[in-house]
């Protein structure tokens, strides 16, 4: 049986940890608030409206793409653009080639560093091999101009930081609706996290002040529970209890 991903691929091994992915979920979180195009995500209003339910649709396909047979994941990347293609028709407007990599890249990204945070470090192969997972969501999806691989996405992924994030009235907003649905204790909770995994760029941008530096050992704090078996109580008390079902997929590796 063909998979997308093999099964003894450390992609397998990041999204498959429901660590990794709130981490991950964390960072995506950030940096879609401080792209550029952020205006896309809005234009449907499904973003503003639900940001958390939206950032979980999001890993729910990464993890549908990464678990599934292959011509399973072909169907859902495919699926994926159609909905984009949409929006586009919808708005009478394309969606720039340089938003899909942001969003390509960002997911190979925060992979690579959610699990270096919690775990340990990557190897080149590994990181290469996460590179190539996402390249080919990408090739299949039509973009152009991806990397031919993981060094060179390294160039890459430093060019669109420094040229496609903005704080802008979007950023703002979107952040007040983190705030709003999550609550005070649990959104401060997020910017630690966030301050963790960020890439200096984003970090820069969102925290220029460099806030809640005290406060950076927090994946440490989080080894501690996990360590006596809290993780999960931990996880639960994160995030809202309207999204339980979804921490509660992420606990039992569900698709």
């Amino acid at each position: 049986m063909k998979y997308f991903v093999k099964e003894a691929s450390i992609v397998r091994q990041i999204w498959g940890n429901a660590d990794t992915i709130l981490l991950i979920f964390a960072g995506a979180s950030a940096e879609f608030a401080s792209n550029k195009t952020v205006d896309w995500l809005y234009f449907t209003g499904r973003l503003p409206t639900d940001p958390v339910g939206r950032l979980f649709s999001t890993v729910t396909y990464a993890r549908k793409i990464v678990f599934s047979k292959h011509a399973d994941a072909l169907t859902a990347i495919d699926s994926i653009s159609a909905i984009h293609q949409n929006v586009e028709q919808a708005r009478g407007k394309r969606i720039p080639d340089w938003a899909y990599r942001d969003v390509l890249y960002l997911l190979i990204d925060y992979s690579i560093r959610s699990f270096e945070v919690l775990e340990r470090k990557l190897s080149e192969d590994e990181k290469q091999e996460v590179f190539g997972v996402f390249q080919s969501v990408g090739l299949r999806m039509g973009v152009s101009e991806l990397p031919c691989n993981y060094h060179e996405w390294i160039s890459s992924r430093a060019e669109h930081l420094e040229n496609n994030l903005k704080r802008s009235e979007f950023t703002e907003d979107l952040y007040k609706q983190y705030r709003k649905r999550l609550g005070w204790v649990r959104f401060e909770i997020l910017k630690q996290v966030q301050i963790t995994t960020l890439p200096q760029a984003v970090k820069q941008l969102l925290y220029p002040t460099g806030t809640m530096r005290g406060l950076i050992s927090i994946a440490r704090v989080y080894k501690l529970f996990r360590s006596f078996k809290l993780d999960s109580t931990v996880k639960s008390m994160l995030l809202p209890p309207e999204y339980k079902l979804e921490i509660e997929n992420l606990h039992k590796n569900k698709l």
